[in-house]
């Protein structure tokens, strides 16, 4: 069975992220990691997080910690790796959880070529049916795995991302559109947004 997960939870999740997938399952076990060990998110309370992957999972990350980019409490950091930390901002204490990339062995690796096989219209109905047994018996090893043989564990790291903060916006001397003062580079005394600073950049 799912462990530490309602029906409801993961039914919301599969809505938001609109099917369900093995990097989807990975991102709500590290998030009921976050809720076992950190507790739920509360607006006078907030949780941080901050994924080192744009995974599936995510998605999942968003949905049951309620950390989400537009609050400013998830923090995307493009490495490629399945890792997650969590903070809780009053207090500082967290976790960063990183994915045992193994854990599915060779079901796991069969699948994954199966799939790029069916993303790159290539399967044939077998290798289609293969990889829908192979999904079901993927997600009830990860969806019933403890949680400390999926993830490593480790603290998160001392410093913590800086809050969402309301910045001046300025007017792009080339486009003309209004951006956020932190995202805007100078130029013989003129700003820009970045797509225009490259471009003006690229011609000096």
């Amino acid at each position: 069975m799912d462990k530490g997960l309602s029906q409801g939870q993961i039914e919301r999740v599969v809505a938001f992220h609109g099917h369900e997938c093995p990097g989807l399952w990975v991102g709500m076990r590290a998030a009921e990691l976050c809720c076992r060990e950190l507790g739920v998110h509360r607006d006078d309370d907030p949780l941080v997080a901050v994924v080192e992957t744009d995974m599936c999972g995510v998605d999942a990350i968003q949905v049951l910690t309620g950390c989400t980019l537009g609050k400013g409490n998830l923090i995307h950091r493009d490495y490629g790796k399945t890792a997650f930390s969590f903070q809780r901002r009053s207090t500082g204490r967290g976790l960063r959880a990183v994915f045992c990339g193994d854990f599915l062995g060779e079901a796991g690796r069969e699948l994954r070529e199966l799939m790029k096989k069916i993303f790159a219209g290539e399967a044939d109905d077998t290798q289609r049916q293969r990889a829908a047994e192979l999904k079901r018996q993927n997600r009830q090893r990860l969806m019933a795995a403890d949680l400390d043989e999926l993830f490593t564990v480790s603290e998160s790291p001392a410093t913590m991302p800086s809050p969402a903060r309301i910045l001046e916006s300025l007017i792009c001397s080339s486009c003309g559109e209004s951006t956020m003062e932190s995202r805007t580079r100078r130029l013989a005394g003129k700003h820009y947004c970045i797509p225009c600073f490259s471009r003006v950049d690229q011609k000096l």
